[in-house]
């Protein structure tokens, strides 16, 4: 933590420095999160659903009930940083914004653009040309909160963008970006990477963490540093800085809450392991959360080192490996069931991770679970009729609530075998 001195020195790098280490901030809550990961995957299969529907011109007339809500929605699901991430999206007929819905025109040149960034390989001149192409297009409505979608396809290149985002860079810079237009996106996305690249010890190659600091200037989180090198306005800004970090209650309620979530996502991951165990199945345990502690070691401790190799040899192996739980048949090497815990997380993201298992080795009697507090039922059921699931007429989908496992699981470990007792708890959603 840098002293006065540091921060008077530097105020950007201070206040870069003191955001790192807020427990309520956006880079403690969002960008290390590790679910944050764990999205990019499904929502760049989103993205391609969308192109996909476009182009076969099933795409609709609509925002509700579409592709596009659906993998939207689940940008939006993101922490604090992508809250609102919708609203630039939603048809608002009176307006005819943005006119993607009842354009046909409009709607492939939105598709060509997606399709353009999500095949190109993180080259920035493409990714770049791509945004150029579809400014010239001048598509009502369809402005820079489409970066929130490229920033999935490519972080690196493009950062996310919203109010809060612009209004912060505006604060540290002392520059006048205006919402709703490309150049100005554009600017301000050379201004951020030139600050991402000075302060770049602090910050990450993937350009949500700067995002996210702005973010938190720009929400009023933390005053910007004073663009005049006046001693005694420094001197007030890091009064204000330091009556910020003394509000520990505030960001200890929040933390704790953080930890709480992901404290009850492992214990429901642990009941599964041994359970699991217990009924005589190999379990494996997320390669994410491998080493989260649980007990008195670590969730994968006596879990299967790796997959069984057919599931290896799949090419959609990097996303089976971050299903939350499998239980696999030691004889076989077949996987009996298949759980994705979602506490409070995308349900969307965790249903696509079981599609691609079920694609590739669907097979008779294979159960895929989705263990979610009880109040979540309604949530996953309105996802399964997504357009992205409701297709996929093989896709067997349960419920189970966490009340009944915690209610049955010693039982179920002590006198079941098989499946039939875990299914027995479960509700099915087709």
């Amino acid at each position: 933590m840098p002293d006065a001195q540091s921060s008077t020195v530097d105020p950007v790098r201070g206040l870069l420095a003191r955001w790192r280490e807020d427990p309520s901030g956006t880079y403690r809550t969002w960008f290390l999160w590790e679910e944050r990961l764990k999205n990019f995957r499904s929502i760049r299969r989103g993205i391609s659903a969308v192109v996909a529907e476009i182009e076969a011109d099933t795409f609709g007339n609509v925002y509700k009930g579409s592709s596009l809500e659906t993998v939207v929605g689940s940008i939006a699901e993101q922490r604090q940083i992508f809250r609102g991430a919708e609203h630039a999206f939603l048809w608002k007929p009176k307006l005819r914004i943005p006119d993607i819905y009842e354009n046909r025109p409009n709607q492939l040149a939105f598709a060509r653009f997606l399709q353009t960034c999500a095949c190109c390989a993180g080259e920035e001149d493409q990714v770049i040309g791509a945004i150029q192409v579809l400014d010239r297009a001048a598509i009502k409505g369809l402005g820079p909160a489409v970066a929130n979608l490229l920033y999935f396809l490519h972080p690196t290149v493009v950062p996310p963008f919203n109010t809060a985002i612009v209004k912060g860079y505006n604060a540290v810079m002392g520059a006048k970006v205006k919402l709703g237009r490309w150049d100005e996106y554009l600017a301000m996305r050379s201004g951020i990477r030139e600050v991402n690249t000075k302060y770049r010890d602090l910050l990450s190659n993937d350009l949500g963490a700067i995002a996210g600091a702005l973010f938190d200037v720009g929400s009023g989180r933390y005053p910007p540093p004073p663009r005049e090198s006046d001693a005694a306005a420094l001197a007030r800004w890091e009064q204000d800085l330091a009556e910020i970090r003394a509000e520990s209650d505030r960001a200890n309620r929040a933390i704790q809450a953080a930890r709480d979530e992901d404290r009850t996502h492992t214990e429901v991951q642990g009941w599964l392991r041994d359970l699991g165990t217990a009924l005589g199945f190999g379990v494996w345990v997320a390669s994410n959360d491998r080493n989260r502690p649980y007990g008195e070691g670590h969730l994968a401790d006596g879990c299967l080192g790796r997959l069984p190799e057919a599931l290896e040899n799949a090419p959609a192996v990097e996303t089976i490996r971050l299903i939350d739980m499998l239980w696999v048949e030691p004889a076989t090497g077949r996987v009996a069931a298949a759980f994705e815990v979602e506490h409070t997380t995308s349900i969307y993201s965790g249903i696509l991770r079981m599609l691609d298992l079920a694609r590739g080795f669907g097979e008779a009697g294979q159960f895929l679970f989705l263990v979610a507090p009880d109040a979540r039922e309604a949530d996953v059921r309105e996802q399964l009729k997504r357009p992205a699931f409701s297709r996929e007429v093989d896709l067997d989908v349960r419920f189970i609530a966490y009340g009944e496992l915690a209610k049955h699981r010693e039982a179920i470990a002590r006198f079941g075998q098989g499946m039939k007792p875990i299914a027995a708890i479960a509700r099915r959603l087709s």
